[in-house]
């Protein structure tokens, strides 16, 4: 069950090379591997790299990542120990980190067998390790401890001196687990980019952003009056929603904000404003079709809430695809489009109308000279104040009869 680090021998070359656990999150480490089929490590006596050791007696320091592999071991009914005979690989936590593996129904048997002779220091076995190979490399080398395991019985772990950490165990796990990748990778482009310059972008980014919002604010200010205010609200609930959920997730997810975060915000600012200019623009044909602005407000968000949930629903669905089919910047893009949609109905439907039902409700908003809501709706006052006397003159008629 446990593991002790390989005895290396010296390369027939010489070579060396200091190689580490691969990084799951580095594309360019876990692909160098090619399926268990080569032809180097399964018929013949090779030497091979392997990950870092401890200082092995008698071995120069320089040598110590090599390692001597005898041919892949056969069990009696001809089925090599290759990496399809284990089902998974899970690393786990008890007491030690350790990687705690299934095998095939015929894997286990083919493992039993040359467990046997490994832990009986069979010549084809002489150190009694079995070593976990992939392109060439050693990416761990256990000590057999049984001559038999049962089926749940099997893990590796690292030696008393040396154990593993999470880190090394989650990384072995991922290649039995999965193995190398059967194809080449080839990267199409590579771009560094110093922290100095992808601050700079970032600051540029949002710089763009702030100056885009302020442009859209001042022109709603203009067109809608008192509902500008409504706006810059209505923006700056979302914004604080936005920026509450982002900083919980970088702190407990680790999430970075991006410069494609950052684009994926600003663009979620234009669906967020059209939200209100459809809102305000069903309120105004609610009003000028002869309805009081206290009326309409309920009743235009009523059937300007469809369009919006329809829109904000597409680009949700827009956003989800982007973030299910891409990876790396365009995925970041994608979440934070998708996060500021969904906020942008909820602060539409508990923010926006009940802050427009308040408004309409005062003097003050609806008929101010220059930012009364009614001026900004295009509604004339003498008209609204035309039905009201001709209903008072027909009244006083009616009296005088």
């Amino acid at each position: 069950n446990g593991s002790t680090p390989a005895t290396p021998a010296p390369a027939d070359d010489g070579s060396t090379t200091s190689t580490s656990a691969p990084d799951p999150d580095d594309p360019c480490q876990l692909a160098g591997g090619t399926t268990p089929s080569d032809g180097d490590t399964l018929d013949a006596q090779v030497t091979v790299r392997g990950s870092d050791v401890t200082s092995i007696q008698g071995v120069p320091d320089e040598l110590e990542d090599c390692y001597v592999l005898g041919p892949v071991p056969t069990g009696s009914d001809g089925e090599r120990l290759i990496g399809s005979v284990v089902s998974s690989a899970e690393a786990r936590l008890d007491g030690v980190w350790r990687v705690s593996l299934s095998f095939t129904s015929d894997g286990l048997g083919t493992f039993n067998e040359v467990s046997a002779l490994c832990f009986a220091g069979d010549p084809i076995c002489p150190t009694q390790q079995l070593a976990i190979v992939l392109d060439g490399r050693v990416e761990s080398a256990p000590t057999i401890q049984a001559a038999s395991f049962d089926a749940d019985d099997v893990s590796i772990s690292g030696s008393d001196q040396d154990p593993f950490t999470q880190g090394e165990a989650k990384d072995l796990a991922l290649v039995l687990r999965f193995g190398a990748l059967p194809v080449e990778l080839v990267p199409q482009t590579v771009q560094e980019v110093s922290p100095t310059l992808g601050r700079e972008s970032l600051d540029a980014g949002v710089a763009a952003g702030a100056v885009g919002v302020l442009a859209v604010v001042l022109y709603l200010l203009l067109y809608y009056r008192a509902l500008g205010l409504v706006v810059v609200l209505s923006l700056a609930v979302w914004s604080a929603l936005n920026w509450s959920i982002i900083t919980y997730l970088s702190a407990s997810s680790g999430l970075a904000l991006s410069l494609a975060g950052v684009t994926g915000l600003v663009v979620s600012v234009g669906v967020t404003v059209d939200s209100y200019i459809v809102y305000f623009e069903r309120l105004k044909d609610e009003v000028r079709s002869g309805k009081t602005l206290r009326s309409s407000v309920d009743r235009g968000f009523s059937r300007a809430f469809r369009t919006i949930l329809a829109a904000n629903v597409a680009s949700f669905i827009g956003a989800a695809t982007l973030y299910v089919l891409t990876v790396g910047a365009v995925r970041g893009f994608a979440f934070f489009l998708a996060l500021a949609t969904i906020l942008d109905v909820f602060v539409a439907y508990f923010f926006t109308r009940p802050l427009v039902s308040i408004l309409a409700r005062s003097r003050v908003f609806t008929e101010a000279r220059h930012l009364g809501v009614a001026r900004g709706l295009g509604v004339r006052r003498s008209a609204a104040s035309a039905t009201p006397t001709t209903a008072v003159a027909a009244a006083g008629g009616g009296g005088g009869t």
